[in-house]
């Protein structure tokens, strides 16, 4: 089967085709394909998770070249590995449980197989990128992920803050993906190659400069900050809830941001080479994850809290991904790698889970403000308990799934004092935040009574999926328990020995900090020993700034998309007022130059041609009465004729010819002209009036 893994890529693909050229005016069966499809595809990912299980995680590649040129060579393939096989599980599971969830959730949109064509195409990019044996091929569905989450944040386009949303997401992100480009350019340049083996070969063979890698290294970590959005990229991710509630489910959970964490974990030999490039990445990660943190306390929009928890997550992983990494070239490995990774996985699941109940309870209340919510457990028997376990997990409480990944960071912190602290911190704030949000939402009594009243738990096709992944979200992370042999920490290391750090004190630490979280938040929101209110009042300033987001909004406007505007606005003045005016007063000066030279050509040119043809008419028009035809009229003008050469002679030669004796010549003329005339055979008038 392994052989065959790019057939759970392209079946997505297919089912995106399928749906746009002979499916789409049918609903349900579009939704039943792609569910069909990504499906298939997690049959055919568990199949090939138990095949790398049976190799003892060896690899498996294939590949063939599109492009080569010399020596360049580009290339598409695959990479079969212990982290491949786990991503192709977790992106096809969570897949298949979005998509059957979005039957109940998209029902009555009127734009339901789009939705499905636009799920099957975002994960095909997804499971793509996972599958990439080099930079190139990783980084063409990269792209391709970011165009189908622009696609689907902006689904509901005709909503000003969704259109908004997608804009600024994928603008964002291209910001990560310009340092990602340098980064790919560098390694072009100084390793000749695109693929991962070989890249990996060069730089730990040492025989590219050290500054040099550290500055490829974080051209790549520029690409994970945009699409795991970690700071300062960070704040794309908690609008993008403007989408549907699945494409939040599946963006914050196993696609669209857990790429950024696999780009890091799949090159972390790179950030290996450069202890600067790591520390970066795990000042980076941890910055995030405090910072979140402190906004998703004070949040009371049910989905952005959960998108705050989710950066705050992701802040988790790659601190401990720049703590400590993996050398696949040398064999060296480290708790931080399978921290992250082992985190990436158990966070899907009960993220993905908290996602999805929270848009049951928006579906079943119709708001997203948990000021407004209350009591609702009584009416969401499977919403609310799957919640709550979800929210048990990603506090880290025993045994549940997120207690064994949490641990295994706070364990790849030890040795940095300060990184610990803020971890512990920041796990006892998750807790926090979680069972705030659980008691204000499911617990208490309804603080609008209507809303309360027309609660209503989904159907089937979303509680359903709840039901697994709470399942999911409590047993998945048993697969790393130190005590289980050929655990997930040593399929992962390739079946090398690899020892999970768990101790007992590990245990206790993570029981006080996530179960003292959870008891605050039920003094403060339950018993009322603590008057959020007056909390709140006493820290006001704080407050604030938790509440507006550290005002990075605020800043981001005031000193990029201000500046920016007013240098769009001035560019535009300029071009109106002085390019344009400098093309419209040539346009202007050209069309009156045009104008004088129609006048000349009309008047003078035109007039001059038209003058003389008129003098030709003219003369012409006065000349043919001479042409009449009648014998007896040329005689007539023939003898007048030779009468005034006469009198011309006569004037030549000085000969004085009063006027009298003129006159009498010329009538004289006339009478003997008009007396031959008489004398014409009229038959000779005739013929001539007939040869006319």
């Amino acid at each position: 089967m392994t052989e065959h893994t790019y057939l759970i890529v392209l079946l997505p693909l297919f089912s995106f085709l399928t749906i746009v050229f002979a499916l789409r005016w049918k609903e349900m069966v579009s939704a039943v394909f792609s569910v069909g499809m990504i499906a298939t595809s997690l049959l055919m990912s568990i199949m090939v998770l138990i095949e790398t299980l049976g190799r003892h995680g060896d690899y498996y590649t294939a590949a063939f070249s599109i492009v080569e040129l010399g020596t360049f060579k580009l290339q598409l393939g695959m990479v079969i590995d212990p982290l491949t096989a786990m991503m192709l599980v977790v992106v096809t599971t969570i897949g298949t449980c979005v998509e059957i969830y979005s039957i109940g959730y998209m029902k009555d949109d009127p734009r339901f197989s789009r939705f499905f064509a636009y799920l099957s195409l975002f994960l095909f990019s997804m499971l793509g990128l996972v599958i990439s044996d080099n930079f190139f091929m990783t980084f063409i569905f990269w792209e391709l992920v970011g165009l189908t989450s622009y696609l689907l944040i902006g689904f509901w386009f005709e909503k000003k803050s969704a259109a908004d949303a997608c804009k600024k997401a994928f603008l964002t992100t291209r910001v990560g993906d310009l340092g990602f480009i340098v980064g790919l350019m560098l390694i072009w340049f100084y390793c000749g190659t695109f693929n991962f083996t070989d890249v990996f070969a060069v730089i730990g063979a040492g025989t590219v400069p050290p500054i040099i890698v550290t500055f490829l290294a974080i051209g790549v970590f520029c690409g994970a900050v945009g699409k795991s959005a970690q700071f300062p990229l960070h704040t794309w991710l908690p609008d993008a809830m403007e989408g549907p509630t699945p494409v939040s489910s599946i963006v914050h959970s196993a696609t669209m941001v857990a790429a950024g964490v696999y780009l890091v974990a799949r090159t972390m030999s790179v950030f290996v080479a450069s202890a600067d490039a790591s520390m970066v990445v795990a000042v980076i990660g941890i910055f995030t994850s405090l910072m979140a943190a402190t906004i998703a306390l004070v949040q009371v929009d049910i989905k952005r809290v959960l998108a705050y928890s989710t950066i705050s997550q992701l802040g988790y992983m790659i601190m401990a991904l720049g703590l400590y990494g993996v050398d696949t070239a040398n064999g060296i490995h480290s708790p931080g790698f399978y921290a992250a990774t082992f985190h990436l996985m158990t966070h899907a699941f009960f993220k993905s889970l908290l996602f999805m109940g929270a848009g049951s309870v928006i579906h079943a209340v119709h708001t997203n403000d948990i000021m407004e919510m209350g009591g609702l457990l009584k009416k969401m028997k499977i919403t609310g308990p799957t919640f709550l376990i979800g929210s048990l997990s990603i506090a880290g409480i025993f045994p549940l799934a997120g207690f064994w990944s949490k641990d295994e960071i706070v364990a790849a912190t030890f040795g940095h004092p300060i990184f610990t602290v803020l971890t512990l911190l920041i796990a006892f704030m998750t807790a926090f935040y979680m069972w705030r949000l659980c008691f204000l939402t499911f617990f208490g009594k309804p603080r609008v009574e209507h809303r309360y009243e027309h609660a209503h738990e989904s159907p089937n096709t979303m509680s359903y999926p709840l039901i697994f992944l709470a399942f999911m979200a409590a047993v998945v992370g048993l697969v790393g328990v130190p005590w289980l042999p050929h655990g997930f920490a040593s399929f992962l290391y390739h079946g090398e020995a690899y020892h999970p750090h768990w101790a007992w004190m590990n245990l206790g630490i993570s029981i006080v900090f996530g179960g003292g979280g959870i008891l605050l938040a039920y003094l403060m929101y339950i018993k009322g020993v603590i008057s959020p209110d007056a909390m709140m009042n006493r820290f006001k300033p704080i407050y604030n700034f938790f509440y507006n987001k550290w005002y990075f909004d605020e800043l981001y406007q005031a000193a990029i998309i201000n500046p920016i505007m007013a240098i769009g606005r001035w560019m535009w003045t300029f071009d109106a007022k002085v390019i344009d005016g400098a093309v419209n007063g040539t346009a202007a000066l050209t069309m009156w130059w045009a104008d004088v030279k129609f006048w000349i050509d009309k008047w003078i040119v035109d007039g001059a041609v038209n003058g003389a043809g008129f003098i030709v008419r003219s003369m012409g028009a006065l000349l043919k009465y001479l042409q009449t035809g009648r014998m007896q009229f040329y005689m007539i003008f023939s003898t007048v004729f030779i009468i005034i050469m006469i009198l011309l002679k006569f004037e030549i030669a000085h000969i004085d010819l009063d006027w009298p004796v003129m006159t009498a010549l010329f009538i004289a003329a006339i009478g003997l002209l008009s007396v031959a005339a008489k004398f014409v055979p009229d038959e000779v008038s005739q013929e001539s009036e007939n040869e006319k």
